[in-house]
C-alpha cells in the first residue's frame, strides 16, 4: 500500500487513499485540524488528506511512498494531535511477489485465456491470464489482490468468463519497468528468485 506526496504538483499534502480504482459520487469530507477524512454515504472511509505534511513527516521524495509500520504509527500520531480518534487497519504484506506457475490449462470458455495455479509462498492462487507466453514451470511476478499497479489500477478478485481469478501475472510493461518489451507477454523471471519473496524492481 502507498501514500502520495507531491509538493510541487499539489502542495504540502500527504494523500492516503484506502480504496482505489472506482469512481465514487457523493463523498463526504470532515475536517480535523490539518486532517481531512473522506468517507462515502455509507460511512466507509475512502482515505485521508494530511495538510502541512512537511511539519509532521520527513518527506524527501515526491510521488508514491510505501506505507510501513513506522509510517502508520506516525500518521496515527498526527490523527491524535488533530483530535481524530481513528486507527489505520491496513494490510502491509507485500502485494507484488515472486510466484511459480505450478499448472496451466486452457480456459474452457475462452481460447486466448489460461487458468493458472500459482504458488506465491504462503498460499496457492488461481489466476486467469491472457498472456500468450505463460506456461507451467515459470517464475513470474504476481500482483496479489489489493495491489495497485503503476497505472492506478487496483487488483481485485474477479471472474473471467465464469472462472474465478485472484491476482494478476504481470508483464514488464504493466510493472512500469523501463525499456519493457512492447509485445504482449508476461515477465518470466530467472530461477534465482525465491518463491513468495517481495518483487522489487
Amino acid at each position: 500500500m502507498q501514500v502520495f506526496y507531491n509538493r510541487e504538483g499539489i502542495g504540502d499534502v500527504l494523500i492516503l487513499p484506502l480504496t482505489q480504482g472506482e469512481e465514487r459520487n457523493n463523498v463526504k469530507t470532515e475536517n480535523f485540524g490539518d486532517v481531512v477524512k473522506i468517507t462515502d454515504q455509507e460511512g466507509n472511509v475512502l482515505g485521508y488528506n494530511i495538510f502541512r505534511a512537511s511539519e509532521y513527516f520527513d518527506l524527501v521524495d515526491n510521488g508514491a511512498i510505501a506505507l510501513t509500520e513506522e509510517l502508520v504509527k506516525s500518521i496515527e500520531a498526527v490523527f491524535e494531535k488533530n483530535d481524530l480518534d481513528d486507527t489505520l487497519d491496513v494490510d502491509l504484506s507485500p502485494k507484488f511477489v515472486v510466484g511459480y506457475v505450478m499448472e496451466r490449462r486452457q480456459h474452457e470458455n475462452a481460447d486466448k485465456l489460461s487458468v493458472c495455479q500459482v504458488d506465491v509462498g504462503e498460499e496457492h492462487l488461481q489466476i486467469v491470464c491472457g498472456a500468450p507466453n505463460v506456461d507451467q514451470g515459470q517464475k513470474v511476478v504476481v500482483a496479489k489482490v489489493g495491489a495497485v499497479m503503476p497505472s492506478g489500477l487496483e487488483i481485485k478478485a474477479s471472474e473471467l468468463r465464469g472462472v474465478p481469478s485472484n491476482g494478476m501475472i504481470c508483464s514488464a510493461k504493466e510493472l512500469g519497468i523501463p525499456d519493457a518489451p512492447q509485445e504482449k507477454g508476461i515477465l518470466v523471471l530467472e530461477d534465482v528468485y525465491e518463491i513468495g519473496t517481495p518483487f522489487n524492481q
